[in-house]
């Protein structure tokens, strides 16, 4: 490998994916046994186990890149909150079925739009895991784009659930779109491409689904969310106590 297919932006940028996938793959089992329906009891458990497969190949081949001798389980599992790099929206947590359907449609719509775009990145091994993963962030944007047109233009009741799902979540898709030196560096090298592309395709995406769904799209404001830079919310630390404590209180345990 060349110097510039393992610079730590390149590392970096390999991380966040795979923290994205980690978190809200962790945030989305906690609905095994509680879903509303069996039937989507078993999807989330589903979707919950693709994302995982999704963080330990990219978590694998992290700590390939970083040549540091980590494996998927210590990065996942042995890093502290500061260190991880996964975006705000996929820690937050599930509150109830609105809440989960509408963060689960937001961002699977843009992850979808991201790994169309890493099938040609100049790291062949990241191009592969995204030509695998796109085929769930396909499914997980339809199942739950259908989810929001149903509850959106549903009862009352599932209206307001949606609605007030999508005003509190809104804010924090800024931070998909924030620029950062990473991105540049990684774009520039033809490893994948500066989230901030992507923005208007993934309104594009996004957009008409709402409408369909009778919701009202927030104005955007002045807020930012910082989890990719590593500064994340006040719920993060409970996630990953619970995440980790089987490593931390049996370090190298195996089962």
């Amino acid at each position: 490998m060349t110097q510039q297919m393992t610079s730590p932006e390149h590392i970096e940028y390999v991380l966040r994916l795979g923290d994205n996938a980690l978190i809200l793959g962790q945030r989305l089992s906690e609905w095994c046994g509680h879903a509303p329906v069996l039937e989507e009891d078993m999807a989330l458990a589903n979707m919950s186990l693709d994302l995982i497969g999704q963080a330990r190949m990219l978590l694998t081949h992290a700590g390939r890149l970083e040549g540091r001798g980590r494996d998927e389980d210590q990065l996942a599992f042995l890093r502290t909150e500061p260190n991880y790099r996964n975006l705000t929206l996929c820690e937050l947590p599930n509150q109830d079925f609105a809440r989960t359907m509408v963060r689960n449609f937001l961002y699977s719509s843009f992850q979808k739009l991201l790994w169309e775009r890493l099938m040609t990145s100049s790291d062949a091994e990241l191009a592969a895991i995204a030509a695998k993963s796109i085929k769930e962030a396909r499914y997980h944007a339809q199942h739950a784009g259908d989810w929001v047109i149903r509850l959106g233009d549903g009862t009352a009741e599932s209206h307001a659930r949606a609605q007030g799902a999508l005003d509190y979540l809104w804010p924090y898709t800024a931070e998909f779109f924030a620029a950062t030196p990473v991105d540049d560096t990684v774009a520039a090298a033809g490893v994948g491409p500066a989230w901030s592309e992507l923005e208007t395709a993934w309104e594009a995406l996004v957009l008409p689904v709402l409408a369909e769904a009778t919701l009202t799209v927030p104005a955007r404001t002045p807020f930012r969310s910082y989890g990719k830079f590593g500064r994340h919310s006040e719920h993060m630390g409970h996630l990953l106590a619970e995440m980790q404590i089987m490593q931390r209180t049996y370090p190298g345990a195996q089962w």
